[in-house]
């Protein structure tokens, strides 16, 4: 064994011919990527990238719904994707049920 480590990603790109031809080889990292953790930084590019999380997707979603909600059948579809949204967000964002009398209130919060 010639080398202190493996490198195997390296030696992928090599065997496929492609190792030279890596863009920005060998440039220095960026200064924000050193001052963020790796989730900030995975945050920031996904950001960039016009990334959102299913359960805010589904947010917007809910909210449309809200806001032209007129019968109870509205209410009862609305209501199982605030169910699904509680499941799959944040704590700290998960929602109340909605009900036909209390829908102001709902267009307020949503």
């Amino acid at each position: 064994m010639d080398r202190k480590y493996n490198d195997l990603i390296g030696d992928i790109l090599e065997g496929a011919g492609e190792k030279d031809s890596i863009k920005e080889k060998g440039e220095p990292l960026s200064k924000d990527y050193l001052e963020m953790d790796t989730y900030q930084h995975f945050q920031k590019i996904a950001k960039d990238a016009g990334y959102l999380p299913p359960w805010l997707k589904l947010q917007k979603e809910i909210s449309e719904l809200v806001h032209f909600c007129e019968t109870e059948q509205d209410v009862v579809v609305i209501n199982e994707k605030i169910n699904k949204h509680n499941r799959i967000c944040p704590t700290q964002m998960q929602k109340n049920l909605i009900s036909l009398n209390a829908l102001e209130k709902a267009k307020r919060i949503w």
